[in-house]
């Protein structure tokens, strides 16, 4: 055997001497621990059984997986970083839920956040589950400096058109942060009558991180509350669909016909209304 061979041979039996009388089990839990040292994580190398081996590859790949995430969070912070850079301190963004139903409200909401606050797995409202959005809503509840809600009806989105409603509303989240921000970000919208200075970015809430908590506040706001209407209103499917144009959703409409929370503006519900008179 020559020194290569020979020091390999010995790396490699010390880890499996260090390991020795470790069960597979107890390695797994080792590894899900929140710290693991270079030193055990050599040791584990250097032990032969594929089970230990397995172990070790999914616990590097779970690292990979978590540095990507918190790549991603602190590119969120770009926006709010370049703003503070010059002279910005509250900093709000602002972002809407519920343009595309046939049924139920517009809602909007505004979070001014502190800086570089840690909410793990925060993304667009769209991209995370049930359980985590409503995981991330009680973290911004108890961790933003301030947070607003917008909410326009079915009436009036019938009377000003979505596009006007959803502009309410979401100045009506901005005029309810207390305090007031000085600066406002946007997903992809511009607050008209609002003197603030903004700045509206495309697909805001996965670019933004306070963009990305609105979204979060406004989507569990508006889906607890079309889980309200939906004992109101039962047959549509209001807490499954939140209003959406579900194939739930139209067999109800045309089982039980228009509630007073449809839009009546809306395809088909204005041409169910048109058949019926």
């Amino acid at each position: 055997m020559d020194w290569w061979g020979l020091l390999l041979w010995t790396v490699r039996k010390s880890g499996r001497q260090k390991n020795l009388g470790q069960t597979i089990k107890e390695i797994r839990e080792k590894l899900h621990q929140s710290v693991v040292t270079e030193q055990e994580l050599k040791e584990l190398a250097a032990d032969e059984r594929k089970g230990v081996q397995h172990l070790l590859q999914q616990y590097y790949r779970r690292q990979e997986k978590l540095a990507a995430e918190k790549a991603r969070y602190q590119r969120m912070w770009h926006y709010e970083n370049e703003l503070r850079e010059k002279g910005y301190k509250l900093i709000a963004g602002i972002d809407e839920v519920g343009r595309g139903p046939l049924a139920g409200p517009v809602v909007a909401a505004a979070v001014i956040l502190p800086e570089n606050v840690a909410l793990d797995g925060l993304n667009d409202s769209k991209q995370l589950s049930l359980a985590k959005r409503e995981s991330l809503f009680l973290e911004i509840q108890e961790t933003a400096l301030a947070i607003g809600i917008g909410v326009v009806s079915p009436e009036t989105i019938d009377r000003l058109n979505i596009y006007q409603a959803t502009l309410l509303a979401m100045e009506q989240a901005l005029q309810k942060l207390t305090p007031q921000p000085d600066f406002v970000l946007i997903d992809a919208m511009t607050v008209k009558n609002s003197s603030l200075p903004q700045k509206s970015l495309i697909k805001g809430d996965a670019k933004s991180v306070s963009i990305a908590a609105a979204s979060v506040m406004a989507k569990v706001t508006r889906d607890r509350m079309m889980a309200d209407y939906d004992q109101t209103f039962p047959g549509y499917g209001f807490a499954k669909n939140a209003g959406y144009g579900t194939a739930e959703h139209l067999a109800g409409l045309a089982d039980n016909g228009v509630t007073a929370i449809h839009r009546k503006s809306f395809s088909p519900v204005k041409e169910m209304l048109q058949q019926s008179q």
